[in-house]
């Protein structure tokens, strides 16, 4: 069945045939009202209210054809007013239902502030969980993968490393600053010329930055 009976409103529907109230699935009844006008004309209309977790449904006891449903989630204001008719229960359809403002009366006055009461909660109740006849269940649903394990990586360690610099190059960067700079030397090894190196120190090992 589809799922617009729960959220549209209905003139002239099929909510109550033969004296008998059409459920929708996942909907209970939860009040049957007698003696319910339907203010929509002059002289009024009696009939029957029905109240579910779903909808309000009125019909008239002549003609059950000529009913109304509206779903509690199309309803936007709940009131009593006075009427012609003494004291009248006032519901009120949203813009997108048709902005209908549908006025009833039940007598005694005590009775009518007892449903207005009630249609108020359940609409209250509705507004924060409403039912629209859509459920599902997962069903057949492959197992979630398991959580990867991550494995730890090792960070690499400069500190001992850092520590282990040639002392040649140390040695060669601490001599200070030289006062006459030294004469170009070719050097085959590296293929460039550089200032001749300092006594004491070798080429090789001044390019061995970390020892071997």
């Amino acid at each position: 069945m589809s799922s617009r009976m729960y959220r549209e409103l209905k003139l002239r529907g099929c909510a109550v045939q033969r004296k008998e109230f059409n459920t929708l699935p996942l909907e209970h009844v939860i009040a049957t009202v007698e003696g319910v006008w339907n203010l929509s004309s002059d002289q009024g209309n009696l009939g029957k209210f029905i109240i579910s977790n779903v909808r309000l449904v009125w019909f008239a006891a002549m003609n059950e054809a000529f009913n109304v449903s509206v779903p509690h989630i199309q309803i936007i204001s709940i009131k009593i007013r006075d009427s012609k008719f003494g004291p009248a229960l006032v519901v009120e359809s949203s813009i997108n239902s048709g902005g209908y403002i549908l006025g009833f009366h039940i007598d005694p006055s005590e009775k009518l502030h007892k449903i207005a009461h009630e249609l108020a909660q359940l609409h209250k109740i509705h507004s924060k969980n409403p039912e629209l006849g859509v459920h599902f269940v997962l069903q057949n649903q492959p197992p979630l993968p398991e959580t990867p394990s991550v494995e730890e990586i090792e960070e690499p360690e400069f500190e001992d490393s850092i520590k282990d610099l040639s002392s040649n190059l140390v040695m060669y960067g601490a001599g200070g600053e030289l006062v006459t700079p030294r004469p170009l030397t070719f050097f085959s090894e590296i293929g460039l010329a550089m200032e001749q190196i300092r006594d004491g120190f070798t080429l090789t090992g001044l390019w061995e930055v970390i020892p071997s």
